[in-house]
């Protein structure tokens, strides 16, 4: 039973989704940190201000909050546009290397070492 359990935790796609799984829970920090102390801060609570709604978790009509659900959705939009311009962004870079790739795998080769010494020989033959 133990070697079951071991055969199966040790399996090649057990293994890769616990190291996705933890870095998708590091990489989800980093992207709430980057919604709540920098986006929130700089565009949604001067914009809120602007439209007189800076505490939109607390709108209440007949005892449903209404104000955390959009709270919510705004939030949920918020991490997704930011999600989509950080993927996009490393989809750009990862095309850029794949392009340099390309580029120095596309690079023709020269001649081969038969072909240079079949040249230097009839060289060699017309100079005499």
């Amino acid at each position: 039973m133990l070697k079951d359990l071991k055969a199966f935790l040790l399996r090649g796609n057990v293994v890769d989704m616990a190291v996705g799984v933890i870095i998708a829970g590091a990489f989800g920090a980093i992207v709430q940190s980057l919604v709540q102390d920098v986006i929130t801060p700089l565009f949604l609570t001067p914009a809120l201000k602007a439209a007189g709604a800076e505490k939109i978790a607390e709108l209440r009509w007949n005892g449903v909050a209404y104000g955390n659900f959009l709270s919510a959705i705004i939030n949920f939009v918020i991490v997704g546009t930011v999600l989509f311009f950080i993927v996009k962004a490393m989809e750009k870079a990862q095309n850029l290397k794949k392009k340099e790739v390309e580029a120095t795998e596309e690079a023709p080769a020269g001649p081969s070492q038969e072909e240079l010494l079949a040249e230097i020989r009839d060289l060699l033959k017309n100079k005499s």
